[in-house]
């Protein structure tokens, strides 16, 4: 099934160039079917690039779904025309009476400051309580997943001495989970962030559970136990030259701090094609998220709210891991066997 997108979003050459199905609004009313509906809270500089790459993800299921987007009506956004927000985005009063089947959160690069100088931070929180009520399911990415752990559960924003930046690997820490249903043991997650979540709060969360972690960039993916909730700390969603267009961004600045994409470039070269190494997972991710979501929620989403109320979006699991390995012997794959240094033929 196609993604229902507004008519004339930018985003729609793109997919079309890629043959990625997606319908405009009268095309797809015309299917009787009744499409899960979607909210994105776009919190990235580049609006459409995001939409782009959330897009891709979300088309990759074989659902109808209905996107709405959301923006803040506290930040002014720069990096794209007012006529873009106006013509596609609403702000947060604007959903107030509106019940949704998943919401997505973004990232923004926002993680170096205390969460309350972000001057939304406000404005966040009372969307996160909204969606409390209204929204079945929330996918949150980044400093999404950052913001909705110390709002909703307490959890601790870490500030790192160095950026973690790359493509890391993450250890699968339960192979039944219905949303890493299918993950290799490995999965690799690029990550582009200069904070962390306590994972000692995490921990001590019985609501809260680790679906992927790894060595050096600590959890990837957490989940609450009912997934009325997803948190992933990395960057899935992001295209195969993301992290080579913020590498030479912040180079072209003349920064002297700019730390190198850990397992991107092949022989770290960056005039080699970087490896897009974590595709089929992100694809997998999102695909196992929407169609848990669409077996679960309710037809009517008007019954939402009873439904988070009586904690019953999902099925509690009871097995919680404490994150490590996903092997006994202590194999470590990828951090020390060369990994992305492929040798190029001459």
């Amino acid at each position: 099934m196609p993604i229902k997108i507004p008519g004339g979003l930018p985003a729609r050459d793109i997919l079309d160039s890629e043959r990625i199905f997606a319908l405009e609004k009268p095309e797809a009313e015309r299917q009787r079917v009744r499409p899960l509906k979607m909210v994105i809270l776009n919190l990235m500089p580049k609006k459409i690039e995001t939409e782009t790459q959330l897009l891709r993800l979300i088309s990759k299921s074989p659902l109808q779904v209905d996107i709405d987007f959301m923006k803040t009506g506290t930040h002014e956004s720069t990096h794209v025309s007012a006529d873009h927000l106006v013509k596609f985005y609403e702000p947060p009063e604007s959903f107030a009476d509106n019940y949704y089947d998943g919401l997505i959160v973004t990232g923004a690069p926002v993680e170096h400051l205390p969460f309350e100088q972000v001057d939304y931070w406000d404005e966040f929180r009372r969307i996160l309580d909204w969606a409390a009520s209204h929204v079945f399911s929330t996918m949150y990415l980044c400093w999404g997943a950052m913001g909705a752990l110390n709002h909703r559960y307490g959890v601790r924003k870490i500030d790192l001495p160095e950026k973690i930046f790359g493509v890391f690997p993450q250890y699968l820490q339960d192979e039944y989970c219905f949303l890493t249903n299918g993950f290799d043991e490995i999965a690799l997650q690029p990550h582009s962030r200069v904070a962390a979540v306590s994972e000692q709060d995490v921990a001590a969360n019985p609501d809260l559970q680790v679906l992927t972690w790894g060595p050096a960039s600590g959890p990837g993916l957490i989940a609450t136990r009912d997934f009325s909730e997803v948190f992933a700390l990395g960057h899935w969603e992001y295209g195969k030259y993301t992290l080579a267009e913020e590498y030479r961004r912040d180079m072209d600045r003349g920064l002297d701090n700019v730390p190198f994409p850990t397992n991107y470039f092949p022989n770290d070269d960056p005039t080699i094609e970087p490896l897009f190494s974590w595709r089929a997972h992100a694809n997998l991710l999102w695909r196992n998220w929407l169609n848990w979501v669409y077996q679960m929620t309710p037809y009517d989403l008007t019954e939402v709210p009873q439904l988070r109320a009586q904690r019953r979006p999902g099925t509690d699991h009871v097995v919680r891991h404490a994150p490590s390995s996903p092997r006994e012997d202590g194999f470590r794959p990828f951090l020390d066997d060369g990994y992305g240094l492929i040798v190029p033929r001459g």
